[in-house]
């Protein structure tokens, strides 16, 4: 099994914003209609963006989407939502333009933007217009203060929010809000402090924590697969433990391969341990069964155990000090608002040196001075459950983060599918039938959208699959570091 690992981890642009951003606050949405109104006509999509207040086009690039444009932009934003006189950033953003009379998704970025062409599955089925958000503190959208008091599930929604009352004039069509994992939980909770921004929600993967120590995860993982694999598995995580001193010139070969070290996370030993206690979570995360019979058995060559293990879990891209770097602020929000899973580890008892310590403060730099807010998310899980309308929640039926799935009432017009032997790759297209069909059904009532022929909803899924996979700079789910969508093979 191999887990990928792309170059977005790293790789953020330097942004330079041309235009004038100095408004404090969005125009209303009558102002906006009359700045877009005087544009010459009929108005060249550019001339518009520019006329949004305190919108910055910083390049339009080209789009191998027929009929699109693609335009990277910068949007000016309070820190503080609740002091929008005060401190400023920019928030960075991306567009897929093809009409301003299609349907709009709105992709809620949970860590940093891609920031080269891409569709997201609903984008391509809708041929609909996407806008991306990157989230605050990831990538280029930090505020200059770095206040961890801001970084906060509400502010990022203001966030969302801000941007759809600067483009709904000039998208005047239904908007569907998008995202996956933790960009999926960014878009749940956008919509349950502003519920009327969009028509409707189509969450991917979303996970929704219990607390820093979610035992559900343990109880999930303890059914998944059959037992033999389960018994694999547990007697791979004893082995690499027992192994250690074997194993560790690896870990410091790995350092050396990426010029980097395994600081924060307490060192080498820690990180060893850490990549053991989690092979599983990442085995099933995006793995499938089919890989059981390539585990190493206890006693295979050194060399051949570790590969495994970093292949699984990707060990330099999730516990070394290089690759922490950039996601350290997503840790911060797991450790005081979103959660954390727990590990099965009661078979490796006798083998742990560092019980219990794998917890999101550790791959944190800073002190974590907040508690952890056990209320904030809870509220966004009742209100989901209660009151989320319109919303249509995919996962897999063996990722893990399954086992923290929202609840939906289908009386609201809401629904929750599982993928039947997906992972946290999981897709409309991976759907059985009759589900499938019923997603898309609700997809194209809800957007306001003529169903196509079953042909041709049979291809836009296979090219919705294809483009969603073809994201050039996605990032990590919420507690998978290494990311889904990988790093170069060579530095």
């Amino acid at each position: 099994m191999t887990k990928t690992h792309r170059a977005a981890l790293l790789l953020a642009m330097v942004l330079q914003a041309c235009g004038d951003t100095s408004l404090a606050e969005p125009a209303s949405s009558e102002q906006s209609v009359a700045a877009l109104e005087t544009a010459a006509e009929p108005a060249d999509i550019l001339a518009r963006l520019q006329s949004i207040p305190g919108l910055s086009v910083v390049l339009e690039q080209p789009s191998p989407f027929p009929g699109t444009r693609f335009f990277l932009l910068q949007f000016e934003q309070p820190a503080d939502h609740e002091r929008p006189q005060g401190e400023r950033f920019q928030l960075r953003m991306t567009l897929l333009h093809r009409s301003v009379d299609a349907p709009m998704v709105l992709s809620t970025e949970g860590y940093m933007l891609a920031t080269r062409p891409w569709q997201a599955e609903p984008t391509a089925l809708l041929g609909a217009n996407q806008l991306s958000v990157e989230h605050r503190f990831m990538g280029t959208s930090v505020p200059a203060s770095r206040d961890t008091r801001l970084l906060t599930i509400y502010q990022a929604a203001s966030d969302s929010h801000r941007a759809v009352q600067a483009f709904k004039p000039l998208y005047p069509a239904r908007w569907l809000s998008t995202g996956g994992s933790k960009g999926g939980v960014t878009a749940v909770y956008h919509r349950h402090f502003y519920p009327e921004d969009v028509d409707a929600t189509l969450p991917y993967v979303a996970p929704s924590n219990h607390g820093l120590r979610d035992v559900r995860y343990v109880h999930f993982l303890a059914k998944l697969g059959d037992a033999d694999c389960r018994a694999k598995l547990e007697s791979f995580q004893q082995d690499v433990l027992l192994r250690r001193g074997e194993l560790l010139p690896f870990m410091d070969a790995l350092g050396t391969r990426w010029n980097t070290g395994f600081t924060v996370v307490g060192g080498p030993d820690r990180a060893l341990e850490f990549s053991a206690v989690e092979a599983s979570f990442y085995f099933w995360q995006y793995g499938t069964a089919s890989a059981c019979a390539s585990i190493p058995a206890p006693g295979a060559p050194a060399a051949e155990t570790f590969a495994f293990l970093d292949a699984v879990v990707g060990v330099a891209f999730t516990y070394s000090d290089r690759f922490i770097a950039p996601f350290e602020y997503a840790y911060y929000q797991a450790a005081t608002q979103l959660g954390w899973s727990r590990y099965p580890a009661n078979h490796l008892r006798g083998l742990l040196r560092y019980p219990g310590e794998n917890t999101p403060d550790v791959y944190v730099s800073f002190p974590v001075t907040e508690p952890f807010d056990m209320r904030a998310m809870l509220r966004v899980e009742h209100w989901v459950r209660n009151h989320g309308k319109r919303m249509l929640f995919i996962y897999g039926e063996n990722d893990p983060y399954s086992a923290t799935a929202f609840s939906v009432r289908e009386d609201n017009d809401a629904f929750r599918f599982f993928a039947p032997e997906g992972n946290h790759s999981a897709s409309i297209g991976g759907l059985a039938e009759p589900e499938r069909a019923l997603v898309l059904e609700r997809l194209f009532t809800w957007m306001g959208v003529s169903a196509p022929s079953a042909e041709v909803r049979a291809q836009a899924l296979e090219h919705a699959t294809e483009a969603a996979t073809s994201k050039p700079a996605g990032v990590a789910p919420l507690q998978s570091r290494a990311g889904s969508f990988g790093l170069p093979e060579s530095q």
